[in-house]
């Protein structure tokens, strides 16, 4: 009787040994799992991340285009204005003809006018471009990176 009172204690032993066992290979196979999961979340975000931050450098690439274009077109803008109003000043002020002036005043203004159009027009044109090209290039990226679900795979870029 005796050894039958042990056995019975020992069988229960040796089972809940091979559960515990059995248990401790889930959690450590949960876990590995999980690790892996969680690596795929962090690279998803990952490349969320890298896409908005191509984005934005792409506007900040625009906006330093449009910028550089606007100073450009100021710089020139003063130095044409003083060359011509140096070249203007002197008819003016060493011309013996007085025919010779009003027509040069004439001219001047004349000049003037058209100049002020040009680097006004220059001005628009950029920024229409950097609204088009805002509208067109930028807006598309947006929406392509907005479109985009998390974990979804990019098959352009791994060409799958």
């Amino acid at each position: 009787m005796m050894s039958t009172s042990l056995i019975i204690p020992a069988i229960l032993l040796l089972a809940s040994l091979i559960a515990l066992g059995f248990t401790l290979s889930q959690l450590q196979a949960s876990r590995r799992q999980l690790r892996i999961l969680n690596a795929r979340r962090i690279a998803a975000q990952s490349n969320i991340q890298k896409r908005r931050m191509e984005l934005q450098e792409v506007r900040n690439r625009a906006k330093l285009l449009e910028d550089t274009v606007s100073g450009g077109t100021s710089a020139v803008e003063k130095v044409h204005r003083a060359i011509s109003s140096t070249t203007f000043g002197l008819i003016d002020l060493f011309s013996r003809d007085e025919e010779f002036r009003q027509s040069a005043r004439k001219a001047r203004e004349t000049h003037d006018q058209t100049s002020k159009t040009v680097y006004k027009t220059v001005r628009t044109t950029n920024k229409a471009l950097h609204i088009l090209a805002d509208t067109l290039i930028i807006g598309k990226a947006e929406k392509q990176l907005a479109s985009k679900k998390p974990g979804a795979s990019d098959t352009s870029e791994t060409g799958k």
